[in-house]
């Protein structure tokens, strides 16, 4: 005992596991107390306090160079920064898309062509596709899947489903397209060749993403959705405070554009932002009146900056349709980035203060056969995500703590990279600190917890993977191409 608690260059195992256990630990007490929709509000807190613990057990147990926790916080943020930047400009984004009538003529012309009862499906289907083509889960969600939000709801699906649906068909693309940044992070960090990377993938993907679809698919035929008559009636409230036109299509459009020639993700954001805001004062003018109260061009700069950074509310005489249509801005984000940031503190100081590696380096001792090895890494993997608050960190250290593992066991790399995927990629937007979990609650206005049990292909992929390793089938190393690490 007395040896746990003596300084060393290394923290132990027992001093290690104390900042996440008293992260784990608050927030299942909030959860008890105060019910899951609170997480979200107490994670902030609940994660800069974690943090001055790993720091305070750091100073006191361990006699790592105090440079090496500043090293790591700076490792976390060059992972974690730029997503704060990205969310910025999803909440500019979601308020001039709304605010111009892009959201709203999406939900028109949703409710008249989609089948109330294939709703899910088709949001889950049509995700997927964009997803695929686009390579991000981020754009695909903050575009499409906020316009699916308001065509569901409408249709009288609960919002966490709807949730689930767009989140399932997001992550199926970002997970197996050539062109998404974590696939081909997972690649390149455990020596495979891209396309045998997501050929091995489609083994675990494809019966997810086939039972996720069905239950969406069923799940339609069994919910009560709004008659014709509701449904007319959102139209018409629709069409009585927007000028919807097909015109509007083409803002969408030019983001599909811009995503199709590979620019940066911020970049497609804030150029949409831009022609959603220009859409906004030519298609909307009966709104520029309201929202900028007067003609000047002074009236006009304050009425921009109001719609970019603060909420706006409009009266369309529909309750539902009016918290639909209803925007915050960037300062509807600002809580989103407050944790973001708390999770990036949390992240980097358990990596430099050596907890991280502690807790990895337990894990790996004894794993040999392919059972063992597939289930510690999906046990990491949902570790690293937790501890981490980002996807990028996990795969990468993931894939350097098992990489030398699976090879000793004459295990392939490419089932390294797939688990790795099946484990940190899709299930990143399930935890309510991780940056993913944390954005895309936000966009949705769902919160983590709510729509994590109706996130089928996420919970599936894990599963599958551990199916595919229990059963060790294309586990051992064949004469398959891989490209070796140089």
């Amino acid at each position: 005992m007395k040896r746990l608690f003596t300084r060393s260059t290394n923290p132990s195992l027992v001093i290690s596991l104390v900042p996440v256990g008293l992260l784990l630990s608050a927030i299942i007490l909030v959860i008890t107390f105060a019910g899951a929709g609170a997480v979200q509000d107490y994670s902030y807190m609940i994660l800069l306090g974690a943090s001055a613990v790993c720091v305070a057990l750091s100073l006191a147990f361990s006699s790592r160079p105090k440079k090496l926790l500043v090293a790591g916080i700076r490792k976390s943020a060059g992972q974690i920064l730029p997503a704060v930047l990205i969310l910025f400009f999803i909440g500019t984004l979601s308020a001039t898309w709304m605010l111009s009538g892009v959201v709203p003529a999406l939900i028109d012309y949703g409710l008249r062509v989609l089948n109330p009862k294939l709703f899910l499906l088709c949001a889950c289907a049509v995700c997927a596709l964009v997803s695929v083509i686009t390579g991000t889960s981020w754009t695909t969600i903050a575009t499409i899947g906020v316009a699916f939000m308001g065509i569901g709801t409408v249709m009288g699906y609960n919002p966490a489903w709807i949730a689930g649906a767009v989140i399932s068909g997001a992550y199926f693309g970002d997970k197996v397209s050539p062109l998404s940044d974590t696939t081909v992070l997972a690649a390149a960090t455990t020596g495979v060749d891209l396309f045998t990377h997501i050929k091995f993938l489609m083994l675990t993907t494809i019966p997810a993403m086939t039972i996720a679809l069905a239950i969406y698919g069923l799940t339609g035929f069994f919910t009560d959705t709004v008659s014709a008559e509701n449904a007319m009636n959102i139209r018409d409230a629709i069409e009585s405070t927007f000028n919807i036109s097909p015109w509007l299509l083409v803002i969408p459009g030019m983001a599909a554009v811009m995503i199709a020639l590979r620019w940066r993700t911020d970049v497609v954001l804030a150029m949409s932002s831009i022609t959603g805001l220009a859409g906004f004062f030519f298609f909307q003018p009966q709104l520029v009146e309201k929202i900028c109260s007067g003609t000047e061009f002074a009236d006009y700069v304050a009425g921009a900056l109001r719609i970019l950074s603060t909420s706006n509310e409009i009266s369309t005489g529909n309750s539902l349709l009016d918290s639909l249509v209803a925007t915050s801005g960037i300062e509807g984000m600002l809580p989103t980035i407050y944790l973001v940031l708390s999770a990036m503190i949390f992240g980097g100081v358990m990596i430099g203060s050596g907890m991280l590696s502690a807790i990895t380096r337990s894990i790996t001792r004894h794993l040999h056969s392919p059972r063992n090895l597939v289930g510690a890494t999906v046990g990491s993997g949902l570790f690293l995500n937790c501890c981490t608050g980002d996807q990028y960190l996990s795969i990468i250290i993931g894939a350097n703590v098992y990489k030398n593992t699976y090879k000793r066991a004459n295990m392939k790399p490419q089932l390294l990279g797939r688990t790795l995927e099946d484990s940190v990629s899709v299930t990143s937007v399930l935890i309510p600190w991780n940056s993913c979990g944390l954005t895309q609650s936000a966009v949705l206005g769902v919160a983590t917890l709510a729509y994590l049990p109706f996130c089928f292909f996420n919970i599936l992929s894990p599963v599958m993977t551990l199916i595919m390793g229990w059963t060790g089938w294309k586990a051992r190393i064949s004469n398959a191409a891989v490209r070796q690490p140089a």
